[in-house]
Formats: C-alpha cells, structure tokens, sequence
C-alpha cells in the first residue's frame, strides 16, 4: 500500500509554479493576481480562503481578498463581480461557497466571467473540459489526475467506479478519467444514492473516487484486493478524546480498505491540499491566456 500524499505533492507543485513566477518577474512579466471573494463570516469559509491568500504569497502571486457583509444583496454582489470581471489587472478569481440562502449561487457563478473562472464552475468551461478543449479544470477532480499522473497509476482499461455525481466532483471525475490519453482511457460508472447493490460496482473496481460525505461508509468487505482509492469525502465527526472535540473523517475506513490498497488518499492530507495547489495552477493558466491575447 503507497500512500498518494496530496501535502508533499501540492508543494512540490506550488514549488514548480513558484520557480515560473520567478522567470516572469525576471523576464519583465507581470505576474498572476487571483482575488477571493467571500460573503458572511462561515469559520470554514474563512480559513479556507485565508489558506489560499497565504499560498498566493508563498509563491509570488498577487491576492486580494474581497470581503463583504453577510447581509450583502445580491444585486449588490452581481455588482461586485462586474467590476471583477472589469478589472484588467486581475486574472482570475473565485466565489467561496457557500453563499448566504438569500444569495442565488447559480446566478452568481453564471456571472462570473469564464475567462476569470479560476474555479473551473462555469458551464463554458465545463462543456470546454468534455470536449476536451484548454480550459481551467475544477480544481479538485483536477488536483486527483494530478496525483494519478505523478504516482503513475495506471488508469488505461482500468474499471473506475465514481461515488458522487456533484458538478464540483463526481460528474467532472467522470468525464476526465473517461477521456483519452493519461490520466484516462478508463471505463467509469457514476454511481450514487440511488444505485441498487452499490457494493456489486465497488468490489468489481480497479479505482475508487468517492466523494459522498458519508464518514468511513466504504468498508474493506467492499473492494477488491490491489484496488485504488482516492478519498474525497472529508466531515467533522465528534471525538471527546481528540482535544478539539472532533476528528476528520474521510468516506472511507482507512482502516479496514488500505491494506487491500495499492494506492490511497489519507484524509486529512490527500485529496484537500491538491485542490488549492490546482487553483494556482489554473490562476497561471489564466494570466498566460490573457498574455496571449
């Protein structure tokens, strides 16, 4: 069993962008800007996008954060990505989810200007990513090939089985690893809460992506021997013993699945650190785009 540690692999990554930011400062270029949107006080929220604020600066890239009241209307913020979507200077940008329920998220993500779309949400890029045009990948199914790719697992002919058809994860994982070329050519079934006999398509895979939010659900009687399992899910589960009063809990039972594995995800430090990592990614993307143009 090898583990395909997602911490050790998104430095390596922001790394490698770090060393490109250098060679464009050098060259007389100007460098990525990427701004975080964020409505409300949510603690996940924020902490999650003060860690990408804190990566933009590890590795040379303009930030800006753009914080705004809870109560917030949505004309008001339908304004503010207007002037996002203006403004010369910035490459790309995301809107943390989630948005206050006064909030239309859809009608806010259609907003956003595709071109600036670092998150990879918006349905031109989505229908760019299953056509198999150059377009910025959702950065989670996108941080997952990443990791394939550079702990070289073979997906070629490989049964793949998805738990979770979310347009953020499931649906995006289906398409990509259904695509040719590496990390591809796989045969993929989208599984969810309303397939029957779910464990007939898990003990018959050769790859697992789950991403239902259900702590520890996949059990080691559910797959096969030799199998690879890539663990999205990620919930706080209570833990008296633990002295923050919880515990991260992925999909899977680490415990009883990783010994049939011959790869997998941990939860905290798998799937989680790669999809930062590849918001960069995308964010570098989106300033040689905009050079070229």
């Amino acid at each position: 069993m090898q583990l395909l540690d997602g911490k050790k692999t998104s430095e390596d990554i922001k790394n490698e962008i770090a060393a490109e930011v250098q060679r464009m400062k050098a060259d007389g270029q100007k460098v990525p800007h990427l701004a975080a949107v964020i409505v409300g006080t949510n603690g996940a929220s924020l902490t999650y996008v003060g860690s990408k604020v804190k990566s933009c600066q590890q590795i040379g890239f303009e930030s800006t954060l753009v914080a705004l009241p809870e109560n917030i209307s949505e004309e008001e913020l339908l304004d503010k990505i207007k002037e996002l979507n203006e403004d010369d200077d910035l490459d790309g940008y995301i809107v943390q989810l989630p948005l206050p329920k006064h909030i239309d998220e859809q009608k806010i993500l259609m907003a956003i200007d595709p071109d600036k779309d670092v998150d990879g949400f918006h349905p031109a890029n989505f229908g760019k990513m299953a056509l198999d045009m150059e377009t910025f990948l959702p950065a989670t199914p996108f941080g997952i090939m990443e990791l394939l790719e550079r702990y070289k697992v073979e997906t070629a002919g490989k049964h793949t089985v998805v738990i979770g058809r979310s347009h953020i994860v499931g649906r995006p994982m289906s398409i990509l690893l259904s695509r040719k070329g590496y990390p591809g050519d796989s045969t993929v079934t989208l599984t969810h809460s309303r397939t029957k006999n779910l464990e007939e398509f898990t003990k018959n895979a050769d790859i697992i992506v789950t991403a239902l939010g259900v702590p520890e659900f996949l059990k080691g009687d559910m797959v096969k021997e030799g199998v690879v399992i890539v663990d999205v899910g990620i919930t706080r589960v209570e833990d008296a013993s633990n002295p923050k009063g919880y515990a991260i809990k992925g999909d899977v039972d680490f415990a009883s699945v990783s010994p049939k594995s011959s790869f997998i995800t941990p939860v905290p430090g798998g799937v989680g650190p790669m999809t930062i990592a590849m918001l960069l990614k995308n964010t570098l993307l989106a300033r040689k785009i905009r050079s070229r143009k």
